[in-house]
């Protein structure tokens, strides 16, 4: 191609063209556009609906921010505790007989503080708070043993330990001490008391002992010519405490001397 006609076909497609522009229009017509608004409105339809429903929702759970949040259900409310892992670490389940919880260890805090008033876990349970009180006309039932310092009754009002079928066993390696600071101390019993010391003694201090309803012994025949008192002697008031070779006490009627000996028949019976 030479220079002449290069510059030539240069000219020819630089100059402009006479064909009048073709316009193409932009946008969404026809159908399309129709079921863009419809889509539209049903989406805004959707989020007045839902607005409409959590207000409900707010409303009915009384849901306000003063007011505690309250969770509602025919059967039961669950509520668990998960691990990073997804694994159950805690259950807590509220049903119409019974709130079940489900973990290593259940706590009860007070409010002020955080002191623990309640705990529970596979080994013990623990009451923290400053006086346990049962009210029921039964009372606590335990089926072993309760450990415990010190069993005190309310003011004005009586501790009783009672085994309505069995018997009561009191025991204490370094002694048991039964006071009774401003009243009397009692006891009764159907059969018989026993007071033992098997290394050291009993001892009895007061300032009068009284034995009631003790057996009075009568004379053997053979002495009750010359020892009984004749029928016109004044009442018998004084008499002699007098001790069976088995240790059974009894009374003897006092003399000059001792009667005992006299009137040992009793013994023969014990």
């Amino acid at each position: 191609m030479t220079r002449e006609q290069y510059i030539l076909a240069t000219q020819q497609n630089s100059l402009p063209r006479t064909e009048h522009p073709q316009f193409y229009p932009v946008g969404i017509y026809g159908w399309r556009k129709r079921c863009l608004y419809f889509f539209v409105l049903l989406l805004l339809v959707t989020m007045i609906v839902n607005l409409a429903m959590t207000v409900w929702i707010l409303k009915v759970m009384n849901f306000t921010v003063d007011s505690p949040l309250v969770l509602q259900s025919d059967r039961n409310v669950t509520v668990n505790a998960r691990n990073h892992m997804g694994q159950l670490t805690g259950q807590l389940t509220v049903g119409a007989d019974a709130v079940e919880a489900l973990c290593k260890r259940f706590e009860v805090r007070a409010s002020e503080g955080g002191k623990v008033l309640f705990s529970a876990d596979e080994d013990e349970i623990v009451i923290g708070a400053d006086r346990l009180k049962v009210t029921g006309t039964e009372g606590a039932v335990f089926g072993h043993s309760v450990e415990t310092p010190h069993i005190r009754a309310e003011p004005s009002q009586d501790l009783k330990l009672e085994s309505p079928t069995r018997s009561l066993v009191m025991e204490a390696p370094r002694g048991v001490q039964v006071n009774a600071a401003a009243g009397d101390l009692k006891a009764t019993c159907r059969k018989e008391l026993h007071l033992q010391s098997t290394e050291g003694e009993i001892f009895l201090n007061a300032d009068t002992i009284r034995l009631g309803n003790l057996p009075v012994g009568s004379f053997s025949s053979s002495s009750s010519s010359s020892s009984s008192p004749s029928s016109s002697a004044p009442r018998q008031t004084i008499y002699e405490l007098c001790v069976c070779p088995n240790g059974k006490l009894y009374l003897s009627p006092a003399g000059a001397g001792s009667t005992c000996q006299s009137s040992s028949n009793i013994c023969l019976w014990s």
